[in-house]
């Protein structure tokens, strides 16, 4: 009984953490890393003043769990993972998994705009650029696992020439585009057809 009404006070917490997390890469998207604060985030999520500080002790314990929030929000589905898993490798497959993530990204237009502004608020403050370059770090090593457990063509150089070109594609999407009239998922085809390496 005690264990059971443990639990249920841990589900309660993690529910109310990503509550707040969720509120913080709100007011992230909207104001900018100048307007997030633990008295913003109060005031979004409609707690009271004080909760945000109790979850999130320091404002780089606060970008740690918006990181964390941040990649659980982008994450495919299992249900996704599941359907593309049966398919043979092939670069058709690989780009179908590219135009997901772009799709992802774009789709989840506050959480990605999120991410863009606490990438720079790490190059203004150095002492947080510890945290995403370690964040960043383990995401690109999980794709790159990923891949080569998949059977997928391309090894660590095209990874992380998709990094630079997905994420250099989502920000002129989310923000001025260049060329708006050319379909995503046609440029995703052929960033795939340029950066794959020819068999």
């Amino acid at each position: 009984m005690l264990w059971l009404r443990y639990s249920e006070v841990m589900a309660k917490n993690e529910a109310r953490r990503a509550a707040l997390a969720d509120a913080g890469i709100a007011v992230l998207a909207r104001e900018g890393s100048r307007g997030l604060t633990h008295r913003a985030i109060d005031d979004e999520a409609h707690v009271p003043t004080g909760t945000a500080s109790n979850y999130f002790r320091s404002r780089r314990a606060l970008i740690a769990g918006l990181f964390e929030r941040i990649g659980e929000r982008l994450a495919p589905t299992p249900e996704d993972l599941a359907r593309r898993a049966s398919q043979t490798p092939s670069p058709a497959l690989f780009a179908d998994y590219l135009r997901d993530i772009v799709r992802r990204l774009v789709a989840e237009r506050e959480v990605t705009l999120a991410l863009f502004e606490l990438r720079l608020e790490a190059a203004r403050r150095p002492e947080l650029a510890a945290a995403l370059q370690e964040w960043q770090r383990a995401g690109f090593e999980g794709d790159v696992a990923f891949n080569e457990a998949a059977g997928l063509p391309g090894g660590r150089a095209e990874i992380a020439l998709f990094h630079y070109a997905i994420e250099g594609l989502v920000f002129d999407r989310l923000t001025s585009s260049i060329d708006p009239a050319t379909p995503t998922d046609d440029v995703v085809d052929a960033l795939v057809a340029g950066l794959l390496p020819r068999a």
